[in-house]
């Protein structure tokens, strides 16, 4: 008995790591394709050890881009920045992990993490106080940045941002919930882009919803560049690194002093725009917050002029101030 049984753990052990290295090998495949048809098209710039990949137009005072969980600097540098106009300079980057940005093992990806490398950032490329311009997750850093470092911005125009603490993950982000981080580097580098790829269409709609996203998303919207295993693992690692810190960061929005805006799309379906939008009205002095009725949770696509009204408003207020 005890010679099978042994026989059939070591086939089905063999079984197991023979789909994981076919996995492991789909995943490759999948990430040299994304990176040959996104290539990094910007500059890097090193700050404590992470290399940050970024791009930039335009001149005059600084609007620094931050994107959100799972983006990549694509989602604010087309159309937003294409379609933005003159008389700023405007820089979006790859957060460290995502996109081709890299970010050591150290690292966990907690908010004030975060905030001290976007400082670290601001600081090599010697922006003069930027107004931060975060997008969802990167609403949350923009925020927990001005807190902990308010002599490096002006001012704060938030997209859709994540201002509360959500207690339960959407269904659509539950395979981003690994809380291991040796389960997380496993299921990156084996299952988690067969299965991204899967699930591609209930996602974007989920993201973009009720609007579409644009036809060229894949390729020139930059999203295959997140079609990649490190990709993959620091979208999990900052979803599980946001129960660490963001009840503190919450109860701290009154120290804010500089001009805050917050537009949300009433429809958004990743964040209610009444819990993370209205509800901040009376904790920050002077905020400013717009609702796109109808609009998803990519405004910077669905209603781009809209948008880039929105941030030369905050940039008014901020750089005036």
């Amino acid at each position: 008995m005890l010679p099978t049984l042994t026989g059939i753990a070591a086939a089905v052990v063999a079984a197991v790591l023979l789909v994981a290295t076919y996995f492991s090998w789909v995943s490759r495949r999948v990430a040299r394709d994304a990176e040959h048809a996104v290539p990094p098209r910007g500059r890097f710039v090193t700050v404590e050890g992470c290399d940050i990949h970024y791009v930039e137009r335009g001149e005059g005072r600084p609007i620094l881009l931050i994107h959100g969980l799972g983006g990549t600097l694509h989602h604010m540098r087309r159309p937003l920045m294409e379609e933005f106009g003159d008389g700023y300079r405007l820089i979006a980057l790859d957060r460290p992990g995502s996109g081709y940005s890299t970010r050591p093992g150290r690292f966990d990806g907690r908010l004030t993490e975060q905030a001290r490398l976007l400082a670290g950032f601001i600081d090599a490329l010697g922006l003069e106080r930027p107004l931060l311009v975060g997008h969802s997750l990167g609403g949350a850093v923009a925020l927990a940045t001005a807190l902990d470092y308010p002599d490096k911005v002006s001012g704060l125009a938030l997209i859709a941002p994540l201002t509360q603490r959500e207690d339960e993950v959407a269904p659509q982000f539950r395979t981003l919930d690994i809380r291991s981080r040796l389960l997380r580097r496993i299921v990156s580098e084996t299952l988690a882009i067969p299965m991204a790829i899967k699930a591609a269409p209930q996602t974007l709609d989920f993201v973009f919803g009720p609007q579409k996203p644009p036809h060229d998303y894949a390729i020139a919207g930059g999203a295959m560049a997140g079609m990649r295993p490190g990709h993959f693992y620091a979208a999990s690692t900052d979803l599980v690194a946001l129960r660490h810190n963001m009840r503190d960061i919450e109860a701290r929005y009154g120290e804010i002093r500089v001009p805050v805006g917050i537009l949300f799309g009433g429809a958004d379906r990743v964040l209610d725009h009444r819990r993370h939008g209205l509800t901040m009205e009376g904790r920050i002095a002077g905020l400013d917050i717009e609702i796109a009725e109808g609009i998803g949770h990519m405004p910077q696509y669905a209603v781009t002029q809209r948008v880039v009204a929105f941030i030369r408003r905050i940039a008014g207020r901020a750089f005036a101030a």
